[in-house]
């Protein structure tokens, strides 16, 4: 019997190795969520490097939200992600959930992350 831990991971390849398919050279934008804060990273798979990346952690972030963990916090992450995307010269990216489904702090961060100019 697998653990939880290896389940998500098998689920995370799962959903990685799918986009990895269909990204024609395009960054990813992927989202790791704890239960106290919310990541995201614009990755480069080709060069393998960190294009752009935000999270509740940021200086500027942490003063102006009552916690990391609520849908809130999630949309000013994806509107920072997207900001810092622009001006690294990112517009069209694939959006990658990881293990996680695709509905609260995820989809706030992705619809906020779109508002700001991100096109996935």
């Amino acid at each position: 019997m697998a653990t939880q831990k290896e389940l998500l991971r098998r689920r995370a390849s799962r959903v990685r190795r799918s986009i990895k398919a269909v990204a024609n050279g395009r960054p990813r934008l992927s989202v790791h969520r704890s239960s106290k804060n919310i990541y995201a990273q614009i990755i480069d798979d080709a060069a393998g490097r960190t294009l752009a990346a935000a999270s509740t952690l940021d200086v500027g972030l942490r003063g102006e939200l009552k916690t990391g963990a609520d849908v809130a916090a999630a949309a000013a992450v994806g509107k920072l992600v997207a900001q810092r995307a622009k001006e690294a010269g990112v517009t069209d990216v694939v959006f990658d959930r990881g293990a996680f489904i695709y509905h609260g702090r995820i989809k706030a961060l992705a619809d906020s992350a779109r508002e700001g100019g991100l096109n996935f």
